[in-house]
């Protein structure tokens, strides 16, 4: 068994303006860094799927998805603002129906046993899309629904959410904060976007805040000291990872210190409880990371993590 891929042509034509990080480019970057480090053969690639509407509406509302769906511009080149940094253009329903249609049949792929894991290299991201609203460039949130289908579907009863992104992944922990079948654990910049409260740590919201300019020696200390034991006492049978390389040093969205180096550390750490608790199975999806070059970099130190590729 091997990793596996799975992104869309379709999640390239999401485009909220020339102005905005969050920019087709990005996946573009992903695919140059793969090529440069000769990787792009060692990795098996899979189609995403338009994800089925029941699927989304298990993590989201009717009034979500209507948000999207029916505001998504007609004509090429108009946008539709929800809010002052997430734009809808006319093809920015069909991508998040891909990105979700992703981390569904990465889910599926995994559990089935025909990959190890699974990296969905899509577009729009998630983490912050609430199950009421879109958010900060996110749509809908697709390691949320892949969680549900995994529990729902699959009849998982414990799966745990690593959310290494800069950014509170505010729309996750809204959408199981109270369901005990969910461990989700992050750091994140604080205070920052979305400027969310810090709420106290408990069995299954292991949240972390930290300061700007944090690094990885302080980013490893908090994953040993809080992570590793929750999700050890957890046991999850499954881990979704919300993967985003903002929270590099060469990113001008955030404000902290890690490098490549960093995210290999802390997705081996993922890996191992995998290893122990969950039979290897790791789905990880693209969330932010707006340096080109630092997203590629830290995407090929990621994925040869999770292949195993010294």
């Amino acid at each position: 068994m091997n990793t596996a891929i799975f992104t869309h042509p379709d999640c390239r034509r999401h485009d909220m303006g020339e102005w905005h990080p969050e920019s087709p480019a990005r996946l573009q970057a992903i695919e140059d860094q793969l090529i440069l480090a000769r990787m792009d053969g060692l990795l098996e690639r899979r189609e995403a799927p338009l994800a089925e509407l029941p699927a989304i509406l298990r993590n989201h509302t009717e009034e979500a998805l209507a948000l999207v769906r029916d505001n998504t511009p007609k004509t090429e080149g108009d946008h539709y603002p929800l809010d002052g940094d997430t734009l809808l253009c006319a093809h920015s329903y069909q991508a998040a129906l891909r990105a979700a249609g992703a981390a569904l049949a990465a889910t599926d792929a995994v559990i089935a046993g025909s990959i190890a894991n699974a990296f969905c290299a899509i577009r729009p991201p998630g983490h912050h899309a609430r199950p009421s609203e879109p958010m900060g460039f996110c749509l809908f949130n697709n390691v949320a629904i892949a969680a549900r289908h995994a529990l729902d579907s699959h009849g998982l009863a414990r799966v745990a959410i690593i959310d290494f992104d800069v950014h509170h992944g505010n729309g996750t922990a809204d959408a199981f904060r109270d369901d005990p079948r969910v461990l989700m654990a992050s750091f994140y910049q604080h205070p920052f976007y979305p400027y969310t409260e810090p709420e106290p740590r408990t069995a299954t919201m292991v949240n972390v805040p930290v300061p700007a300019r944090s690094k990885g020696d302080v980013v490893r200390a908090l994953i040993e000291e809080h992570w590793l034991p929750a999700l050890d006492a957890f046991a999850p049978q499954m881990i979704f990872i919300s993967a985003g390389f903002d929270a590099h040093r060469d990113d001008d969205i955030g404000g902290m210190g890690l490098v490549e180096d960093d995210y290999a550390w802390i997705t081996k750490q993922i890996m191992s409880v995998a290893r122990t608790h969950a039979q290897g199975r790791i789905v990880s999806c693209l969330e932010g990371g707006y340096n080109l070059s630092a997203l590629g970099r830290s995407v090929v130190a990621h994925l040869k993590a999770l292949a195993e590729i010294d």
